[in-house]
């Protein structure tokens, strides 16, 4: 055999070396693998040279690397401003209805009460939200509403987010409502909170957000807001589990709607209209609210 030898292949892998000599074991020709410090090289008689490189381009070719899909840019707007208006809302309401403010009751006048909102009293969805049964219930939803409301703040800035959750929080509560019987009655920012996941979840999922080559980064989104809504939307005989769902399922909508109007909402002047309108929403909620309902006698 000659003593010219070719290098058709050169790799600092060493697997990627054997891999290529099985195909020229595979057409019979001869090799040879030439190992250093650089890593190997695998050569071949010179008169094989031609064949041995026309059988390792075509190796290449068929077994090209798929390119990998990029998962789209996440958005990282502040969501500081939309979480201290969310606290700062719902602490003013609980120490207004706890003290009896302008001396109605505010449980009675905003909480939802299923046959009053068949009887139009829509402002119901939105007051319902901002009352709470204890200071524990408040916190445990100023914690999850912050954590889940920094998530949608980061995606959709503060303002847009906490309009959406809102939004899709109120006709969870409207959903929620009309499946139940007419004596349902409940409180609470749950809703609101579950609203807040869903609409991350249904975000992250419409706009791509995570890798899509793989099912489990595919539905992710969806899968992680289904475990999230399952491990702290059920709680004890006192939980509504119906809004939690409601909320989430409403969210994740209201969410994938978001992505068809992603390239508006960056505006500081957008955010700030639609914080704006949230806040103006919950203030007439609750102003018509308690006109229409009879004050009490503070002692």
């Amino acid at each position: 055999m000659t003593d010219d030898w070719r290098v058709v292949f050169e790799s600092r892998n060493n697997s990627a070396c054997s891999d290529r000599a099985l195909v020229l074991t595979a057409v019979s020709i001869p090799f040879d693998i030439v190992h250093d410090q650089e890593g190997c090289a695998l050569v071949v008689p010179a008169e094989y040279s031609g064949a041995a490189a026309a059988e390792l381009r075509q190796y290449e070719e068929e077994n090209t690397p798929p390119v990998r899909k990029q998962a789209r840019q996440i958005p990282n707007h502040d969501a500081m401003p939309g979480i201290f208006g969310y606290t700062l809302v719902v602490c003013i309401v609980a120490w207004f209805a706890g003290n009896g403010a302008f001396g109605e009751n505010w449980l009675a006048a905003g909480r939802i009460d299923g046959e009053l909102i068949r009887d139009g009293q829509w402002w119901r969805l939105v007051t319902a939200l901002t009352l709470h049964s204890s200071v524990k219930h408040l916190v445990g939803n100023l914690v999850f509403g912050a954590l889940f409301g920094l998530f949608a703040g980061r995606l959709l800035g503060s303002g847009v987010a906490w309009f959406s959750i809102l939004a899709t929080a109120v006709f969870g509560n409207l959903l929620n409502t009309l499946l139940l019987d007419s004596a349902h009655r409940s409180i609470g920012a749950s809703t609101a909170v579950f609203a807040a996941l869903g609409l991350v979840a249904g975000y992250v999922w419409r706009a791509k957000l995570m890798s899509q080559e793989r099912w489990a980064y595919r539905f992710g989104p969806i899968i992680g807001g289904l475990a999230l809504l399952m491990y702290t939307g059920t709680g004890d005989a006192n939980t509504d589990i119906g809004a939690h769902l409601m909320g989430f399922l409403s969210g994740f909508g209201g969410g994938m709607l978001m992505t068809l109007a992603a390239g508006a909402v960056t505006l500081p002047r957008v955010q700030w209209l639609f914080g704006i309108a949230a806040i103006s929403v919950i203030a007439l909620a609750w102003i018509i609210g308690l006109s229409h309902h009879p004050a009490i006698s503070i002692m």
